[in-house]
């Protein structure tokens, strides 16, 4: 009797490996290629792994671009929700500064995530944008509740618009997190004593004075962004 044959496979049998490694390999992908042309094997290829092993633990790639965002929004949600509780009796000027500290704290280390979140964004992709909006926009609210506040406080000037503010402020935050590391040293020279944190309380400077009730009142001290 011939021996009996085993069933052949289509490749190597999965391995196992850490979903957080799949989800920062699909995150460098993303941020290079976009999600529309990237693909599993490509994001395989980066992880060093087999492309089932994807399947393994995601259904596809807008799952994997899910579980990116659920990964980091959680936490900045949370950190901003409890910076607009109004029972948060502290000054406008530091509450806003807070923020800035949020973002720098999650989003600092994190370039390939802020690349593809703009990438995805400016490319308009359908679902994607929809995806991403449902995580931001609770933010954006607590922030723009921040805003509301501060008027209601005498704080700001009365004929702010809170959502516009919140966008500018937020907006250039992650723009000095982006460009002001790789800029700096060319456009100041490397002996420049301005640093990240210096940029960072620069520009707050500026735009406090430009939403400020009272902007020549000068600012309460503010933490280090990096203490």
């Amino acid at each position: 009797m011939p021996p009996t044959r085993q069933p052949r496979t289509r490749g190597p049998k999965p391995t196992k490996m850490d979903p957080d490694q799949l989800l920062d390999a699909a995150q460098a992908v993303f941020a290079q290629e976009g999600l529309r042309a990237a693909s599993l094997r490509a994001i395989a290829r980066h992880a060093g792994c087999d492309p089932a092993l994807i399947y393994y633990h995601f259904d596809s790639k807008e799952a994997l671009f899910a579980a990116l965002l659920a990964r980091r929004f959680p936490r900045v949600l949370r950190e901003m929700e409890q910076l607009a509780d109004p029972g948060d009796l502290r000054p406008t000027a530091e509450r806003l500064w807070a923020v800035l500290l949020v973002y720098h704290r999650h989003l600092r280390d994190d370039p390939g995530l802020r690349s593809m979140i703009r990438g995805e964004i400016v490319r308009g992709a359908e679902g994607l944008t929809d995806l991403i909006e449902a995580r931001i926009r609770p933010i954006v609210m607590a922030v723009r509740a921040i805003f509301d506040q501060g008027i209601a406080r005498g704080d700001l000037r009365p004929d702010l618009q809170p959502l516009l503010a919140t966008f500018f402020l937020v907006r250039m935050q992650i723009e000095i997190l982006d460009l002001l590391p790789a800029l700096l040293p060319r456009l100041a020279g490397p002996a420049s004593q301005l640093d990240l944190a210096g940029g960072m309380r620069a520009w707050f400077d500026l735009f406090w004075r430009g939403v400020a009730r009272h902007p020549a009142v000068p600012l309460p001290p503010l933490p280090d962004p990096d203490h």
